[in-house]
């Protein structure tokens, strides 16, 4: 695989620079091979950055990532742990698709229809079902 210069990964993974150089200090990159002090990158951490990328997306803190990639830093088992986890911000996003999708269908409403103001729109609503 071609090695890859800060910059050239930073332009690929849509990512700037410094956001590279922080997932890093906070563990949710390896540490990269450096030649002549520049740090060099497998073009195969694209993966992993878009994971990380979707995952802040959609709500999951640094703390989160980095047990998702790595898991947890005890002896026990972390199948439970992680499970919990898992579990809670599913339902979280569950949570938050439903009110994205609630909102989509308001705005597909509102496209539909002729009304001037959102409020005329939800009166003609509540009266006949339809705008």
């Amino acid at each position: 695989m071609a090695e890859l210069s800060i910059g050239r990964l930073s332009a690929m993974a849509d990512v700037n620079a410094s956001t590279l150089r922080y997932y890093e200090s906070v563990g949710l990159l390896p540490s990269p091979e450096r030649k002549n002090g520049q740090r060099r990158y497998d073009e195969s951490i694209l993966d992993r950055i878009h994971f990380i990328k979707v995952a802040q997306q959609t709500g999951f803190s640094i703390q989160e990532i980095a047990v998702l990639l790595e898991g947890f830093e005890t002896d026990n088992s972390l199948s439970e742990r992680w499970e919990h986890m898992a579990k809670q911000k599913r339902s979280e996003l569950e949570e938050r698709k439903r009110q994205i999708n609630s909102m989509i269908q308001i705005l597909d409403n509102g496209l539909s229809c002729k009304c001037i103001t959102w409020s005329e729109c939800l009166e003609k609503i509540q009266k006949t079902g339809t705008c």
